[in-house]
């Protein structure tokens, strides 16, 4: 008897800017997966993406799209006040959902969301790739198999230059704008990974850009028997690495949040090291992941859960509430 075909799962994509592309770029090396549509308000650019990434239709409104029956799950790439009401309403279109960093501004509308997907019976997840990165599960594997002993440290830090301006999309107060938002939920996912209980202790300070928006925050956690720190700007580009430092060795982790490799370090020198040489930019295993669930019916991911985007909003409201302006 013949194996059951696997159904292709069909996207529609929600803007067509930067992380998008990257989206349409990776989900090319994903098997029986593709984009059906994409929708933008500018319509040139959704005729560019169209014809970059063979794209059959467009839309010069969102809610064409959720209605569109050919369109099974969608890709939310849209700023991040309005990743809720797009949410939604393709949530009660019956669509499935992968859905930017974060995945909204406020625990209360996440828990929203999540009802909504309940009741609906879709799958709804935060994208947030770098969990589902080959060489941060390698990471996670010596960890947890003890090969650094006992975690004394974790360091981590995400920033990138962006020269400011109060009209942009990153330092616009009405988009929720900063870059806690923006970067920092990189490193927040990072800790939570390694350190899934809440610390004992927290302390840190926020720079803020002229209109009030924060564009340096830096942060230290403090748990029973270890530490965290952790850093996020838009004033500097930052080393962008994780450092997890035990009593027995230390794994090292470039470029973290799109890591290709990492190394356990003993002493001074590299005991075991790691690359994953993927084809893609590493979007390509969430969206494997997604496409795996929505198959199997399931509502949540069982990699990033919704306890876990409820986690990474509790620890930026944390962060505001805590650390002191500057």
């Amino acid at each position: 008897m013949a194996a059951k075909k696997e159904k292709v799962i069909k996207w529609g994509v929600v803007t067509a800017g930067r992380i998008t592309h990257t989206f349409a770029r990776d989900i090319k090396h994903c098997v029986n997966t593709e984009i059906a549509a994409v929708a933008s308000r500018d319509d040139e650019k959704a005729r560019r993406f169209q014809l970059e990434h063979s794209v059959e239709t467009t839309y010069d409104n969102y809610q064409a799209l959720f209605n569109d029956e050919n369109v099974d799950a969608v890709y939310i790439g849209s700023p991040h006040t309005f990743h809720f009401e797009h949410a939604v309403a393709a949530m009660r279109a019956g669509k499935h959902i992968l859905c930017e960093k974060p995945i909204t501004t406020s625990e209360s509308k996440l828990l929203e969301l999540m009802s909504v997907a309940t009741e609906e019976k879709v799958f709804l997840m935060e994208a947030m790739w770098t969990w589902f990165l080959p060489a941060i599960k390698k990471a996670r594997d010596w960890y947890r198999s003890g090969k650094i002993g006992e975690l004394i440290h974790l360091k981590c830090d995400f920033g990138y230059h962006v020269p400011y301006c109060e009209s942009g999309r990153e330092y616009d107060p009405k988009l929720a704008g900063g870059c806690l938002f923006d970067m920092g939920i990189y490193p927040i996912a990072f800790n939570r990974l390694f350190n899934a209980s809440a610390p004992k202790e927290m302390q840190g300070n926020i720079h803020r850009a002229p209109n009030g928006v924060d564009d340096d925050v830096i942060w230290q956690l403090k748990y029973e028997n270890s530490i965290s720190s952790l850093h996020t700007s838009f004033r500097a580009r930052l080393p962008n690495s994780g450092h997890l430092i035990g009593t027995e060795g230390t794994i090292c982790i470039p470029d973290f949040f799109r890591s290709i490799e990492c190394s356990l370090m003993r002493d001074d020198k590299i005991e075991e090291r790691f690359q994953d040489n993927r084809k893609g930019s590493g979007f390509e295993f969430q969206i494997d992941h997604a496409c795996k669930r929505i198959r199997q019916g399931e509502t949540q991911s069982d990699v990033v859960t919704w306890k876990d985007s409820l986690n990474f909003l509790k620890d930026i409201e944390t962060i505001r509430q805590k650390a002191i302006s500057s």
